[in-house]
């Protein structure tokens, strides 16, 4: 996936408003939507972004659009976090690796200050050896409401690149945000 079609998949969710923030991008791979998260942050505000693959995170750059981006290697689900206090944690297809979902949202709640979570997933309840633990739309509803998060907003969809299951992205927080219903989703 190209830059500008994460930064379009995610959307605008207002997150610049917010000032400058902390926020963990798990999984991050090569960095694509490290990078488009870089793009809808305040200047100032740091993303630490966190993967096993140390070649992956080599070529990712320390700043983007005035955002600093610290790399880790390490394995989120099992290692400690060298990073705390945290606006935000961007999940762009790592959750799906997670198999107690439930008790990694709890895990993640006590790096946070603020409970806001950008998930980008499949849209699909088949696993398979690349979609262990898949999160559909559905599911991802069912966990986060289950977890007390009461505003699930869907941002974007597109088809996926191998031909899975649609890709989507939400933004969970634990209130309603400008007075949007909860479960709303902008893009159908």
């Amino acid at each position: 996936m190209e830059l500008t079609d994460a930064v379009g998949l995610l959307g605008d969710p207002g997150l610049a408003s917010l000032g400058a923030t902390a926020w963990a991008d798990l999984g991050c791979g090569r960095g694509t939507f490290t990078l488009a998260l870089a793009e809808l942050l305040a200047p100032g505000s740091t993303i630490h972004a966190m993967d096993r693959d140390g070649a992956a995170l080599r070529p990712m750059p320390r700043e983007h659009h005035g955002v600093r981006i610290a790399t880790y290697r390490g394995d989120f689900t099992s290692a400690a976090w060298p990073f705390g206090d945290l606006d935000g944690i961007l999940m762009a297809n790592s959750l799906h690796y997670v198999e107690d979902q439930a008790g990694f949202i709890r895990a993640c709640e006590a790096r946070m200050t603020s409970r806001r979570f950008l998930i980008v997933e499949y849209d699909t309840d088949a696993a398979n050896r690349w979609v262990p633990y898949p999160v559909s739309k559905t599911r991802l509803t069912s966990l986060f409401t289950a977890a007390g998060y009461s505003s699930i907003e869907f941002l974007g969809s597109r088809p996926s690149a191998f031909r899975r299951a649609a890709l989507y992205a939400a933004i969970v927080t634990p209130a309603r945000r400008g007075g949007r219903s909860a479960l709303q989703s902008k893009h159908g």
